[in-house]
């Protein structure tokens, strides 16, 4: 019992980490590139960050020790290796933090039928702050609840919603357009950061780890492709930036409040747990201290809010088609070296690394320069 538990807690961790505000933003990219053609995505980017996750999760298990990412990233690719996994950690997080100030004040905003979605970033951003700077982790070691609660609106929205799809509004498919929605969709995927966590939270139980990072990776697979065939199905076109924002004229007022209320608690759980990790990196592993580290954790995003980066679904784009990417690389290469360099035999080995690998690294290469190539 008490090893199921365990398990169910390490997936749940992974599926928390992962789901964010990525959710929100992939019906809009995907009903610009068709439905069909962001399936597809979708499947391909899922199945990727599966290959990857896996990988990760080998590397962790063939080093002695607990490291985060950085720390693998040093012992197998050096200081160079240590230095860009680290910039791609933090530049990432910024990034997500900056999406959550922005998402949060247009979906309050939308709640209280304000246009002064800019005022309610600032006051979200204030108390999310506080709860950061004072360590009431409110939040954290959620991820169990937050995925329970998040497959029942799902459910709730697939049932209410079941008799409104209209079948035309997915049939769409332009393959010429399927890197519209690359960098939003990899930033959903993003979940890389929880797995050094899972190898101690399974503790002796390692052997599940594989098992873990399976379903860990699949349940937001599935969830992303229900909830996106679900809002584009019954919206068709009218897709907004935020996806629940656009579902009230459609499925009334107690869904739309339900769903943008939890819309409003899983990006302040992402950015909460996302400033608490990056406060705590700075105060470990940079030395800085705890005042500090706090104010370069929570300024940066500010400034790039204040001086008007406010585009959602650009700042989802470019955080995950360039900082995503990037991970990735460094990931099969670590995973490389990892096999002839690392500490012990794993639990699990990924076969045809180099093979898989190489073609992975070549989709992150083409998804990036085509994702800048489309925002440009």
């Amino acid at each position: 019992m008490f090893k199921k538990v365990r398990l169910f807690q390490a997936i749940a961790t992974l599926a928390g980490t992962t789901i964010g505000a990525g959710i929100l933003g992939i019906p809009y990219v995907v009903q610009k590139a068709g439905f069909l053609t962001g399936l597809i995505l979708i499947i391909v980017l899922g199945l990727t960050m599966l290959f990857l996750n896996l990988l990760l999760g080998e590397i962790v298990l063939r080093t002695n020790g607990n490291h985060q990412l950085a720390g693998y990233a040093e012992k197998y690719l050096g200081k160079t290796g240590k230095n860009l996994m680290s910039l791609s950690l933090i530049l990432g997080i910024y990034g997500a933090l900056l999406a959550y100030i922005i998402g949060e004040g247009q979906t309050i905003a939308t709640l209280f039928n304000s246009q002064n979605y800019l005022l309610f970033s600032i006051i979200f951003f204030l108390i999310a702050s506080f709860i950061v700077h004072f360590g009431i982790k409110i939040l954290e070691k959620s991820e169990l609840f937050l995925i329970s609660l998040l497959l029942l609106i799902i459910s709730l929205i697939a049932i209410f919603s079941f008799t409104k799809i209209d079948l035309s509004n997915l049939n769409h498919f332009n393959l010429s357009l399927i890197f519209i929605p690359y960098g939003v969709i990899f930033f959903a995927f993003l979940g890389t950061a929880a797995i050094p966590e899972i190898k101690e939270e399974l503790n002796n139980n390692r052997y599940q780890m594989k098992k873990a990072l399976i379903i860990g990776t699949l349940i937001p697979l599935v969830i992303y492709i229900l909830f996106t065939l679900i809002v584009i199905g019954v919206t068709g076109t009218n897709v907004s930036e935020i996806a629940t924002l656009s579902l009230g004229d459609y499925l009334g007022e107690k869904v739309f409040i339900f769903s943008n209320l939890f819309a409003i608690v899983i990006m302040a759980s992402a950015f909460i747990s996302l400033s608490f990790a990056l406060k705590e990196a700075y105060i470990h592993d940079y030395k800085f201290k705890k005042n500090k580290a706090f104010i370069l954790t929570i300024i940066i995003p500010l400034i790039l809010f204040l001086i008007g980066l406010r585009d959602f679904i650009k700042v989802l784009s470019i955080t995950g088609a360039l900082l995503g990417s990037l991970d990735g690389i460094l990931i099969v290469l670590m995973s490389w070296k990892a096999s002839k360099k690392g500490d012990r035999i794993p639990e699990y080995q990924i076969k045809n690394k180099l093979f898989i690998g190489s073609i992975v690294m070549l989709i992150f290469i083409i998804g990036l320069i085509l994702t800048i190539k489309e925002l440009i």
